[in-house]
């Protein structure tokens, strides 16, 4: 019975967090006369895609590679361990 509550919680939490995402978007978009820039990383196992504009782009392409030598630093070590 606990289980399943906190499927429903997740699965409510997920929701929420996307509604609030879209609800800033709009906020953003709308709101201001300013401009808007984004971006992200996608990590497909070691291998960053980093897209975006602006500054961000920067600090998430080197956070992209951070994160791929990290992953690969552990995989290693788990392979030996």
């Amino acid at each position: 019975m606990r289980g399943e509550h906190l499927i429903i919680a997740g699965t409510l939490l997920i929701f929420i967090g996307f509604l609030l995402i879209f609800i800033g978007t709009l906020i953003s978009a709308y709101g201001s006369g300013s401009e808007v820039e984004g971006g992200g990383v996608i990590m497909i196992g070691p291998i960053p895609i980093v897209f975006g504009t602006g500054r961000g782009a920067t600090l998430a392409i080197v956070l992209a590679i951070v994160l791929m030598i990290l992953w690969i630093i552990g995989a290693l070590l788990m392979r030996r361990g």
